[in-house]
């Protein structure tokens, strides 16, 4: 039939990839010791240890955590390296800084984890567009884990992608 509507698209060897189905389920939190420090601002050992060793650290149970003090106070490093001693035991990942390194560490690992030799020589897009917070610099690392082994990378949707990268043909 010549008027058949084919859909080259769906048809063709191109591999989306949405970095949005690699999204791990899990609360993500912010702990600010804040509240833990003498007027916000000061650290007093025995005070700290008593707050982290009377914390309910059950509440962190399959949570993504990120520390933080939201005042101009000076934590010593050793001051988060109890409170993930507590964490360790529930939470699934634990980092010193915001949500957004928090996400960054977490599709880190993911993306240096993944089995890339299935995209062996294909055409690749990279999902843009997100309903989730997946951090740009995940876009960065995918591209650097696949762009050794694929033939090319693209990114946004399959009918209107920007091109990245082609491999170069051996002459």
């Amino acid at each position: 039939m010549a008027d058949e509507i084919i859909n080259r698209v769906a048809n063709s060897k191109l591999v989306t990839l949405d970095l949005e189905e690699l999204y791990p389920n899990g609360n993500r939190v912010v702990l600010d010791i804040k509240d833990w420090l003498f007027e916000g601002l000061l650290l007093r050992e025995k005070d700290f240890r008593e707050h982290v060793k009377n914390h309910d650290w059950s509440k962190y149970n399959d949570c993504y955590v990120a520390l933080s003090c939201s005042t101009d106070a000076i934590i010593p490093s050793w001051a988060y390296l109890l409170i993930t001693t507590e964490l360790a035991a529930f939470a699934k990942k634990v980092v010193i800084g915001n949500l957004e390194l928090l996400e960054t560490v977490i599709f880190n690992e993911i993306i240096n984890g993944m089995e890339i030799d299935i995209y062996a020589d294909k055409p690749i897009i990279i999902k843009g567009c997100s309903n989730k917070p997946i951090p740009e610099s995940a876009y960065i690392f995918l591209i650097e884990k696949l762009q050794p082994v694929v033939k090319t990378i693209m990114y946004g949707e399959a009918c209107s992608t920007v091109p990245l990268f082609k491999k170069k043909r051996n002459s």
